[in-house]
């Protein structure tokens, strides 16, 4: 836990460094999440790291604030519009640090309770890391900055295989019984393995890559994953290592032209 929180909080400081130097217009302007601003990607983790902080205080999931009008946006992305930036960064601050304050002294295998099936603090924090990550992501988009990957993708990586089960059963699919092999290259060159090597179904290339698609950030024929078997190719398709309804995904970039 004290290595995972680490690198929970890398990956908290480098998006915020990114948030920190933005205009005020910035905050504002459309991101890659459809229906979302750059406001409501940091409002949205914000809000759920309030949530995590109280369910690891409670022992109960307090729920979230729900869709706005039945569209993509949060009540809370609504209730923050009358906010300033600077507000909105300082709740944003003040919950991921309580949020890493409680789950110190936590045994990595306790289980704590969520909006799905209970979880272990390990699974709780990594998760968030890869919300960070993922919404990181959009954020670095609307910003202009070119973000950098870095080896703790590996904790992204391990859940995009071992939602693998969830991905399919999340669209009402049979989960296929055959084993999965991935193997992917970390950005440090290091090569990160999960599965049996002598399975038939493989995913192999840049863990990078592997990880934009899992959280449903790039389309599997935009990256330069490579894939054998049918199962394993359908899997790039409908990978979700979040929790929620399915996801659409994002476009090939061919549909975009």
């Amino acid at each position: 836990m004290r290595e995972l929180l680490a690198e929970f909080v890398a990956e908290q400081e480098t998006l915020d460094r990114v948030v920190a130097a933005l205009s005020a217009e910035a905050w504002d302007r459309p991101s890659p999440a459809a229906g979302w601003s750059l406001r409501d990607c940091v409002v949205h983790l914000a809000e759920v790291d309030a949530a995590a902080v109280r369910t690891i205080a409670e022992g109960r999931f307090p729920g979230l604030s729900g869709q706005a009008d039945g569209g993509p946006r949060t009540r809370a992305m609504v209730d923050a519009q009358g906010k300033s930036a600077a507000q909105v960064l300082d709740w944003w601050r003040q919950a991921r640090a309580r949020l890493v304050a409680l789950a110190a002294p936590l045994d990595a295998k306790a289980r704590l309770p969520w909006a799905g099936p209970p979880m272990s603090a390990r699974s709780f924090i990594t998760a968030r890391l890869m919300e960070y990550w993922s919404h990181g992501l959009d954020i670095h988009d609307v910003a202009g900055v070119t973000p950098l990957d870095t080896d703790r993708l590996r904790h992204v990586a391990h859940l995009g295989y071992v939602t693998r089960a969830f991905a399919y059963r999340n669209r009402d699919l049979p989960p296929p019984e055959t084993p999965l092999y991935v193997e992917l290259t970390a950005p440090s060159g290091a090569v990160w393995t999960w599965g049996p090597p002598e399975a038939a179904e493989r995913i192999t290339g840049p863990a990078g890559d592997f990880c934009r698609v899992v959280t449903q950030r790039i389309h599997p024929l935009d990256t330069m994953l490579r894939t054998e078997g049918v199962a394993a190719a359908e899997y790039l398709h409908i990978a979700q290592a979040f929790a929620g309804p399915p996801g659409a995904g994002r476009p090939p970039r061919s549909a975009e032209r």
